[in-house]
């Protein structure tokens, strides 16, 4: 997976991929009974990709998406966004293309789950049965983990990490920042969606700094001690940003966690002491899965323990967990591609036990792009086989230092045709060309 072309990322997410993952030739055994009905809460990478691998897998099975936006901004490249090589336009999707499947898409909240029953309710009083029932509600915020932080806090100091009209504010506040302002970038502990995320972020508006407010400053709080791919992404903060990006990491004397935060002042606060007064404050705190995990009683926890070979759930019969809300040895981050990844695995032993087949051995599949400068992005990936409850991994690779522009320009246009292909793929859409790269 280290060298990836476009025509292979096209065939990966294509109906021949999902054929390599075991979703086709099912028959329509258990559809032709008209009993089978798969549900699915959470239109993201996760959700929308197993609604898309069931139809091509079996188009006569009746299946529900539950989603509660009209349209879905992606996470993942919404940094780019932010560092203004991208246009907002060109993360957002929508589930047109499932609909043309016969995909049932119900833009309302799912409020709660009766897992005796079998039924799923949502918001105006409607209620949604289900044989097979899969939630993908990604994760929820935990505002309570930082004093004066709330709902109504990100409003003034945003954090981000569930795009759309956050991800706007962000770079609203950017814009609008004075020259010679401070930005404060507030890491999350583990586990969280996408570990190399905040990284990326600090690139793209360390890029934005330099190009348009160069007396501006970012300084990053940090509650860990070593994050991924840090080795490289360092190195980019050195190459590229010198001067403007203040990391401050823990150690095993400061712990740079924010505990406090004062929206009328801007002030943020570590446990380390350190006290930050921030123009933008952009503060991303720990995460847990989506409340209608917890409501179906799937969680343990923050998260929801799965069982690894298909991702059902360990506590509730009939539910499957994935994607950013699912449990998993850290081994496997909360990405976009796993997420993907993680669908046709479950898509596949939904039919495989419908029509009463052979189930085929899961693999799992993962790469994170991170750009970090213009026509430069770095990547760590591999390969993940549930053996014995744990992951046997494989084909393990990560972007090192040193590596020349011409390797991270390769990696920057690869990752174009990775979001090309996989919101195809998730989304049920024809795969455009990679969208240009937006000169910031």
């Amino acid at each position: 997976m280290s060298n990836v072309t476009r025509r292979q990322f096209g065939h990966l997410f294509s109906g021949a991929g999902v054929a390599a993952f075991g979703l086709g030739g099912f028959g329509s055994f258990a559809i032709a009974q008209g009993a089978a009905k798969v549900v699915i809460v959470g239109g993201g990478a996760g959700g929308a990709s197993v609604a898309h691998a069931l139809k091509l897998g079996e188009p006569k099975l009746d299946v529900t998406l539950i989603e509660v936006n009209p349209k879905y901004t992606s996470c993942f490249f919404s940094n780019l966004y932010i560092g203004g090589f991208r246009t907002f336009e060109s993360i957002t999707h929508n589930w047109d293309g499932l609909k043309k499947l016969g995909v049932k898409v119900v833009l309302e909240w799912a409020t709660d789950v009766d897992t005796t029953k079998r039924v799923v309710n949502t918001t105006g009083g409607r209620s949604y049965a289900y044989d097979k029932l899969v939630l993908s509600p990604g994760i929820e915020i935990k505002y309570a983990t930082i004093e004066g932080y709330s709902k109504e806090a990100a409003q003034v100091m945003p954090h981000a990490w569930l795009a759309g009209a956050q991800t706007q504010l962000l770079k609203a506040q950017l814009e609008a920042m004075k020259d010679g302002g401070t930005v404060v970038l507030a890491a999350p502990n583990n586990p969280y969606r996408c570990p190399p995320g905040p990284y990326e972020r600090a690139c793209m508006i360390a890029h934005y700094i330099k190009t348009k407010k160069p007396k501006s400053k970012l300084v990053i709080v940090d509650p860990k001690k070593a994050f991924s791919k840090q080795a490289v992404f360092i190195e980019a903060f050195d190459r590229y940003y010198k001067g403007i990006i203040e990391l401050n990491l823990s150690n095993d004397i400061d712990d740079f966690s924010v505990v406090r935060v004062d929206t009328k002042t801007k002030q943020v606060v570590t446990k380390a002491g350190k006290t930050v007064a921030a123009d933008v404050a952009n503060i991303v705190p720990n995460q847990r899965a989506g409340e209608i995990a917890h409501k179906a009683g799937c969680a343990e926890g923050d998260w929801c323990p799965i069982n690894l070979d298909n991702f059902s759930s360990k506590r509730v019969a009939n539910v499957y967990v994935l994607g950013d809300a699912s449990a998993v040895p850290s081994e496997m981050p909360k990405s976009a591609f796993t997420a993907n990844s993680q669908a046709k695995v479950v898509a596949g032993d939904i039919l495989a036990e419908l029509a009463k087949k052979e189930r085929f051995p899961a693999r799992f599949r993962n790469t994170c792009w991170s750009m970090v400068a213009p026509d430069a992005s770095i990547k760590v990936g591999g390969n993940f086989t549930p053996k014995d409850g744990k992951w046997e991994m494989s084909g393990n690779f990560v972007s090192k230092p040193g590596e020349d522009a011409a390797l991270h320009k390769a990696n920057f246009e690869e990752s174009l045709g990775w979001y090309s292909g996989i919101t195809a793929d998730i989304f049920a859409k024809t795969a455009s060309a990679p969208a240009a790269k937006k000169r910031a």
